[in-house]
């Protein structure tokens, strides 16, 4: 008989944690709180992105459904469902447009590692 890890997780959308982000709406289906992960996953409804960064934390964005604009450091780039986005630290990201998407974080979320930026 097999045992199954300790730190399996198994989460389904409707049973994930639902909240406003820096994006929009987030469903944390992996994320603080989940005994030892090494990254988070959230199902994000994005709706116009707030320019933000993150000095630690590296991103990975997949679009799901919608699209629209990503903006990378001030370059906006036309994302369609099937695109997938590297966003490293530092680098300055928000959206334009709805979509859904599922954003993975590595090393799990901080939310101390975010910081806005002046749309000006």
């Amino acid at each position: 008989m097999q045992t199954k890890p300790a730190n399996l997780i198994i989460r389904h959308e409707d049973e994930a944690i639902a909240e406003p982000s820096a994006c929009g709406h987030r469903y944390r289906l992996l994320s603080k709180g989940d005994k030892d992960v090494a990254a988070w996953a959230h199902a994000v409804d994005i709706d116009g992105a707030k320019l933000h960064y993150h000095k630690i934390c590296t991103e990975l964005y997949y679009v799901l459904s919608g699209g629209g604009k990503v903006v990378l450091d001030g370059e906006e780039v036309e994302v369609r469902p099937g695109s997938m986005i590297h966003i490293p630290p530092g680098v300055v990201h928000g959206a334009i447009g709805k979509m859904r998407v599922l954003v993975v974080g590595i090393p799990d979320i901080d939310d101390s590692d975010v910081y806005y930026v002046d749309a000006d």
